[in-house]
Order: C-alpha cells, then structure tokens, then sequence
C-alpha cells in the first residue's frame, strides 16, 4: 500500500485535481457509538496519514482517560468539548492525500439531532461511507442517512459493516445485514452502493485485507476510495456572481481604466474565452472576452475555480446573478416545488415567510404548501401538516423574486438552495428542487449519480 502524507489542498489546486478526477470528496456517518470516528482515525493511522505531534496529542488525551491505547476516534474529534464528551457533534474536515488521489474528508456526527451536519457534509459529496454496527444490523438512523443520500444525489455509497470482530466475523450476520441494506437501498434509488465488512478498531479491511473474514473477497475501504471514479460535472456552465469588480479611483495599471469583471465561483461545466452567456434571471446576452485568475489570463476555466469573468457588452450584473452558458440555461422559477430536509426545532407550516438562497442569490418565499413528508419505516410519501426536526418533505415555495433553477436530479448545482431564518439569518433546511417532468426526485427513483 502507498504511503499518503496530510495536505493541505489550495483552492487553485484542488479544483485541477477535481478537474482530473484525482480529488475525492467523501463524507462518512453513521448511528451513535457505530465507530465511525474510529474507523476514520484507524484509515488515516494505517495510512500514514498522521503528523507526529498529531499523534502524541492523541496518546496524551487517551493515557489522561485511562487508556492504555491511542484512541484513534480522536484523530478526527477536533473540537476540546466534544473531546470531553467523548462524542462528535459537529463536521470534523481532513485533508490527506495517497499517490492515487487526493481527499477532502467529512466526519459527520450520528446523533439524529444532528442530522443537519449530515446533510452538510454529503451536500458536496462524491462519496458517502455510512457504518452500521454488525450488532445491530439496519436501524432508522440507517435509513435516515441512506434517504439523505438518495435525496442528495450522491454517486458513490459505500457502507461499512464495522465491529464485525463483536460478531465473532459471522458470514451469516453480514450477509445478513448486506442483503438488508441492498434491499433498503435499492427503494430508496441509491445510484451505486458498495458493502464490506470491517473493524475499525482493529484495522481489518480498513487499509489492509482481513484474514478474519475470508468470505469477502472486495477491496479495502482504501482501495476502493481510491479506485471509485469521481462524476464530474459534463453540464453547462454556471458561475453565481459575488462580486463585480470596477478599479475604484487611478487605475493602477492603463489596461485597468476600464475593467469590468464578474467574480464568483464556477459551480458546472467549463467556459473559455469567446464563449457566449446569458445573465440570469435578467436573460441578457453577451461573449467571454477575458477570464482571469489573480494576475493571470486564462483561456479556459472548469468548475471549482473562482475567477473573474470579462463580458463583451456593458449588460447590467449584480451580486447573486448567475451567468450561464447562453445555449443551456437554466429555468427562471417564481414558484417550485422541493423535497426540503428540514433541520430546525421550530416546525415548518404553511404560509410561513423564509428567505430562500441560491448561489449568490437570496429571495424572500413563502411556503403555499406542505404536500407530505418521508416516512422512513416504509420509505412512502405520508399527508402532513407541517415538517418537523429531521424531517424529508415535499414543500411547494412561492418566490418574491425569479430565481434560476433546474431539477435537483439533472443538476445538483442548479437544484440546490437553503432555506434561511429571515429574522435570525439561521439556516433552517435544505432544500432539492423537483420540477414535473424533468425526472422523479421521489426516493424509490433512480437517477443519474452526475452533476450537471
């Protein structure tokens, strides 16, 4: 196995490696106490993936609890309090870097209250690593971050059958539990789902092959990290404005007297110079004359790389604009329906005002109607009143001004947004948008695993 060193991956530079499909963004989750932490700390150790000091601090914290042991959940429990609880309750990110790939890796909390930071961390997500405890086989939680996944689009799913040594390494339990999670997974529409057994406290399957369990004959959780393909965005180009950029006062340089640019992050697709786009939700049209990047002139940007984008026509951009590929844009919606995860205490019911954000953009909305929730006992669309903490419903949104949007299901950046408190600027959920016709965002639906 190659050696990986940590990294930490420059934006410019984590876009090429997305770019080339070298860069993996994974996300792991799980129920409480199914050792996902560990199992996340036993793949970086294994790997050699941790700094010297990084480890010491480890061994220090874990001698100070009575251990005679390195605990390695706290590899990725950066927080000192939730250190003391012995519990994570927040996205813990690490960067580390094998000779086949590069990672940015998300460790969600399992708590239910905290299925909020779940979405979070698979809402960018090329990979999820979901761990089920052999002992207890498929619990609600289990399909509750199943169905986030399905919801979410993410291509690759990869299930972790850990403390399978608690079981004694019984081929009937796992067998067992992975005929559980393919039939859980095949309602919910999940795209692609890979199921082995592992321990991460003892490190079988984690980065080396275990003797104990010469009934699975799949790769490693690394060796499948590293030879899962990424689904690059092949769709149009799409790049919310943050900010225009006009010299303020004596140009510092005479080409500079008369710059416009639009600078934002790419979201989709590719754009060269002499592209032509549309602004939305204006519809104007102009031509790429120039991209830039800092200092320098490019000829073509991808997505992830946030640049500064030059038009041929004076055509009035704003902050939360997008610019679009003019032969593939978007949808500019006034009202829509969405499946919404919702993540706040306070329930959501009809005709209450939010404030919706997409992209760059925020627009007042108000919800007209709220047409059902997931039942994740059944995996049905159930009548509902109003959507609770956690939970996945169909909500119909009215907003007060055009926003251009796509079905989540052709196009995670286009169909995306969240829902923010008004008031307190406090996200309230997230939300996936589902127009009629453009394929079924209904979990049970297959879709295609791409981001266009």
């Amino acid at each position: 196995m190659s050696t990986p060193t940590l990294t930490d991956i420059p934006a410019e530079a984590e876009a090429r490696a997305a770019a080339t499909g070298s860069l993996l963004r994974l996300a792991t989750a799980g129920s409480v106490d199914d050792g996902k932490s560990t199992l996340v700390g036993r793949l970086l150790f294994d790997s050699k993936s941790v700094l010297r000091d990084q480890l010491a601090a480890v061994e220090q914290v874990s001698l100070d609890r009575g251990l005679t042991s390195a605990d390695l959940a706290l590899l990725t429990d950066g927080l000192r309090a939730e250190r003391e609880q012995g519990i994570t309750i927040d996205v813990a990110y690490r960067y580390f870097a094998t000779p086949q790939r590069s990672f940015i890796l998300a460790d969600c909390p399992g708590h239910v209250q905290y299925t909020r930071n779940t979405v979070t961390g698979c809402s960018t997500a090329d990979v999820v690593v979901l761990l089920v405890d052999a002992r207890n086989g498929v619990l609600e939680q289990t399909r509750r971050h199943l169905a986030v996944a399905a919801l979410l689009r993410v291509p690759h799913v990869i299930v972790a059958v850990n403390k399978i040594d608690l079981v004694d390494f019984s081929a009937e339990v796992y067998t067992a539990i992975e005929a559980d999670i393919r039939a859980v997974a095949a309602e919910l529409g999940v795209a692609e789902i890979h199921v082995l057994p592992t321990s991460a406290l003892l490190g079988d399957n984690i980065v080396e092959a275990s003797a104990g369990t010469p009934f699975y004959e799949g790769p490693t959780l690394l060796g499948l990290l590293e030879s899962l393909p990424t689904a690059r965005d092949e769709g149009s180009f799409r790049l919310p404005v943050q900010l225009v950029i006009r010299p303020q006062g004596a140009a510092p340089r005479p080409e500079l007297r008369d710059y416009r640019g639009y600078a934002g992050q790419i979201t989709s697709g590719t754009v060269r110079v002499g592209d032509p786009v549309v602004v939305l939700p204006s519809g104007r049209r102009s031509r790429v004359t120039g991209i830039d990047l800092g200092e320098r002139s490019l000829e073509e940007a991808v997505e992830g790389q946030s640049v500064t984008v030059r038009l041929a026509d004076d055509v009035d951009v704003a902050r939360g604009d997008t610019l679009a590929a003019a032969g593939d844009a978007p949808q500019v919606l006034t009202e829509v329906s969405a499946r919404v995860s919702w993540l706040s205490e306070e329930p959501l019911r009809p005709r209450a005002r939010v404030l919706l954000k997409h992209g760059a953009q925020t627009v007042q909305a108000i919800v007209r109607t709220i047409e059902g929730r997931l039942d994740l006992d059944d995996l049905t669309t159930v009548p509902a009143d109003a959507l609770e903490l956690n939970d996945i419903g169909l909500v119909r949104l009215r907003l007060a001004s055009p926003v251009p949007l796509a079905d989540y299901s052709v196009s995670r950046s286009d169909g995306a947004f969240l829902l923010i408190d008004a008031h307190e600027g406090g996200t309230l959920g997230a939300g996936m948008v589902q127009l009629a016709g453009a394929g079924s965002s209904e979990p049970g639906a297959a879709a295609s695993p791409g981001r266009s």
